[in-house]
């Protein structure tokens, strides 16, 4: 079993950054891709980034250029860097890890960015 835990989350004007961070425990070992998803009210869940154990990354292409992912395997994190945050961006996001028998969620973070 893993275990997921966002933070960061919050409230920022358009144009703010926020950097969120999820740390990972349990099974740890086992574990592949880890990324950040998101949930807007009303809409489904969407993919924002992920990074391989390998740290190649890949983005949606609404983030592309704005938004920054990174791992830190030793201290079993990872990280997403948001810059020009735009108000459609509002929503919880998500830490999600693949492998070891996953995929695993976290509880989420709220981003609640104002216009």
């Amino acid at each position: 079993q893993v275990q997921l835990v966002e933070s960061g989350g919050g409230l920022v004007q358009a144009g703010g950054s926020l950097r969120l961070s999820c740390a990972a425990s349990g099974s740890i070992f086992r574990l592949d891709a880890m990324g950040w998803y998101r949930q807007a009210p009303g809409k489904q869940r969407e993919l924002v980034a992920y990074i391989t154990s390998g740290r190649r990354s890949t983005y949606a292409d609404a983030v592309k250029g704005r938004f920054t992912i990174s791992r830190d395997n030793a201290e079993n994190m990872v990280y997403l860097q948001m810059n020009s945050l735009k108000p459609e961006e509002t929503a919880v996001y998500y830490c999600n890890a693949q492998g070891g028998g996953g995929p695993y969620w976290g509880q989420g973070t709220q981003v609640t960015v104002s216009s």
